[in-house]
């Protein structure tokens, strides 16, 4: 008999047990954190713009950094960053989360857009009728360690709060589309960090969450451990992160072209390289958006995209209530200006993206209550390690 009631006192406690790991997400904070990842990718990318790769194995001097003006933030209706996103949030929108790769990479092949490196390989080769994932690898892509999916995860995140395995399921059918290896695992550490920012205000373990959910013998993975531990040696001194990247991993960039300031080197648009400024500029930035994005912009290379994303996922972190004003008295007059060949305004898209995020919800098993959110456990799976497969890139060599 005492066995008996000891069984059914069991069985009750199931449904608690299994809800013990399940977080809870009210519906006004996602809004807040979506919309506040949403601006700060915005104007991280407008306040970088300017000095975009003219710096090129130095940090740029603070005195040349502008100052931010409101009205800046319509700069980001132009940019890449955003529009390319938005192709893949139409996407989704059209034919769902279990959307094929095939077609994924035919809506991005018929975009209308300026693409540059990995992006525009990927797309002339999917026109060539070299579909996804071979249209991203290194055999017809010489640009497939590049940044370009990096630049453009931010969107998986945002729809994933505390969802970094539905990060890592939509990163590997995009990122492939245009990227390989190291390039694909820098889209799915930025989205994973977003997906953390949804709960987690500890800047270090948001980057420890993005980490996880990428193969740790990565090049990428090693590049942003050593960004950690260079952080822990001196927390104080965001040169001296800086400069441990940039003589470890500086110079071996798989990018073929050559940076039109500087020809004797390679163009340093690698996704490791610049992954780790994403996270010096979130790590030094103290939690201060304005720092954020200057560090991230100083440290060079690709000073747009990097500060856009230490700036989202701070923005998710903080939540748009908390951004300064500054950020934010732009937008109206932004109101009904849609970002460049897409269909999409400033709200639409919010909306669009809450609107996947909810349909991402139910697909992992979570359910929606009285405008909240229950996320189960989501931890991410083991990704297949890839890595560029022609060997180490030769040093860049002065005439």
């Amino acid at each position: 008999m005492k066995k008996l009631v000891t069984a059914i006192v069991f069985l009750a406690l199931l449904p608690a047990i299994s809800n013990a790991a399940e977080r809870r997400l009210d519906l006004d904070t996602y809004r807040d954190k979506l919309k506040g990842g949403f601006v700060g990718q915005m104007a991280g990318v407008t306040f970088g713009a300017p000095t975009e790769f003219k710096a090129e194995g130095f940090a740029l001097p603070e005195s040349l950094l502008r100052g931010w003006s409101p009205t800046m933030i319509e700069g980001a209706l132009i940019q890449d960053d955003i529009y390319v996103e938005l192709t893949f949030l139409q996407t989704l929108e059209k034919y769902g989360l279990e959307v094929s790769q095939e077609q994924i990479g035919k809506d991005f092949g018929d975009s209308k857009y300026p693409l540059w490196h990995a992006n525009k390989w990927g797309r002339d080769n999917i026109r060539k009728g070299i579909m996804p994932p071979l249209s991203g690898h290194p055999k017809y892509n010489p640009h497939a360690d590049d940044i370009d999916f990096q630049i453009e995860a931010d969107l998986l995140g945002l729809i994933s709060p505390g969802m970094p395995r539905a990060v890592q399921d939509l990163g590997w059918k995009f990122g492939h589309v245009m990227n390989y290896g190291d390039g694909v695992y820098g889209g799915i550490f930025i989205g994973a960090m977003y997906a953390a920012a949804f709960f987690e205000s500890d800047r270090v373990k948001v980057v420890e969450a993005g980490l996880s959910a990428i193969p740790a013998e990565s090049n990428y993975a090693k590049t942003i451990r050593d960004v950690l531990a260079a952080y822990q040696e001196n927390p104080a001194d965001w040169k001296h992160a800086w400069r441990k990247i940039e003589d470890k991993w500086g110079k071996l960039t798989n990018c073929p072209d050559r940076h039109p300031l500087y020809p004797w080197r390679k163009l340093g648009i690698g996704a490791n390289v610049n992954g780790a400024y994403v996270v010096i500029g979130l790590l030094y930035g103290e939690g201060d958006p304005m720092r954020t994005i200057q560090i991230a912009t100083m440290s060079g290379r690709d000073s747009d995209c990097n500060p856009s994303s230490a700036m989202g996922i701070l923005g998710t972190i903080i939540g748009f209530d908390n951004l300064p004003a500054e950020f934010k008295s732009g937008l109206p007059a932004m109101k009904g200006r849609k970002f460049a060949f897409t269909n999409y305004d400033f709200d639409s898209a919010l909306v669009a993206m809450e609107r996947t995020a909810r349909q991402n919800l139910t697909a992992q098993n979570g359910r929606e209550e009285i405008q909240i959110w229950f996320i189960p456990p989501n931890d991410p799976s083991p990704l297949p390690l890839e890595q560029w497969p022609y060997g180490t890139p030769a040093e860049d060599v002065k005439p």
